[in-house]
């Protein structure tokens, strides 16, 4: 039953950011995502447990393009930054490195260890670190680009904004970004279970919450979610658009309507995919000649 202001209870919005109701077994997404990770760790050439900064979990994995300098896709893993880590988030790294990318796993910190603003600061210093060191790793740096799940997407979309006022974001670095299943409005997530990890005050959510704090200009940005979502991260999803759409930097908004919260990442890189068709494309990497799933696909 909602309060007097009409806004959510809490048991409602627990069970609105518990994407995991809506899918017959998260345990067996989280077995993928870590047997397939380290199905992808024994490819030759794979570096792990670069250390990107001086927090102890400051690391990434990171698998070397065919061929260089060549484009690059950070991705940050989800988990209510609280959950998983850059072990058991390298299930795309196979294909990303089939289509000529290099690919990077990006571990951080997880609350209640780190304070938000810890995390948000890691994945910027990951961004910077990859950029200053592309020739050591084969990157082309003027093609880095990053991506992140559910709370990684936060995280990536935290990049796009400026860390103090007049500041460039870590974004100027990156030429594309992709949003998958986001949190973007951190408002309603200071009200549910989350937070008692997260201890999220007014003045943290407000600096943490990239839909009300992008900068006039921003990388172009892939947006996607799956048909099978709570209605708070649809709602999540269509605030993020519309500020991207007003900004110009929304590059495509896919909805997949087969896709749920957990195996929406599978198609990051899958051609035959809308959303693996719009990333390959974003990185100049896509083949024209491959087909691709129906979805609802926007712009």
């Amino acid at each position: 039953m909602n309060g007097p202001d009409d806004r959510p209870s809490r048991a409602e919005l627990d069970r609105e950011y518990s994407p995991s109701h809506l899918v017959p077994s998260l345990g067996r997404y989280l077995d993928e995502y870590a047997a397939r990770s380290a199905e992808a760790r024994r490819a030759p050439g794979v570096r792990t447990g670069l250390r990107y900064g001086p927090g102890a979990a400051d690391r990434l994995d990171f698998w070397p393009a065919p061929s260089g300098p060549a484009p690059v896709q950070i991705f940050v893993h989800g988990g209510n930054w609280q959950e998983l880590t850059e072990r058991s988030s390298a299930f795309s790294a196979p294909a990303f490195c089939e289509a000529g990318a290099a690919f990077a796993a990006v571990g951080y910190g997880l609350a209640p260890g780190t304070p938000l603003d810890g995390i948000v600061a890691a994945v910027r210093r990951c961004v910077r670190w990859i950029h200053d060191r592309a020739d050591d790793l084969g990157v082309d740096p003027r093609r880095m680009h990053l991506s992140g799940t559910s709370a990684g997407a936060h995280l990536a979309a935290m990049t796009m904004v400026p860390e103090e006022p007049g500041e460039p974001p870590a974004a100027d670095l990156l030429a594309g970004v992709t949003l998958l299943s986001g949190i973007y409005d951190l408002e309603p997530v200071s009200r549910c279970y989350v937070n008692d990890a997260l201890r999220l005050d007014e003045d943290a959510v407000r600096r943490n919450s990239p839909v009300g704090l992008l900068p006039a200009t921003a990388p172009p940005v892939v947006l996607a979610r799956g048909g099978v979502e709570t209605g708070e991260y649809v709602r999540q999803h269509d605030l993020m658009a519309a500020a991207l759409r007003r900004r110009g930097a929304l590059a495509a908004d896919i909805v997949e309507g087969d896709r749920d919260h957990f195996d929406l990442p599978y198609d990051l890189a899958d051609p035959s995919t809308p959303l693996g068709r719009a990333v390959l494309e974003q990185m100049g990497l896509a083949d024209d000649e491959r087909g691709q799933r129906p979805a609802e696909v926007t712009a």
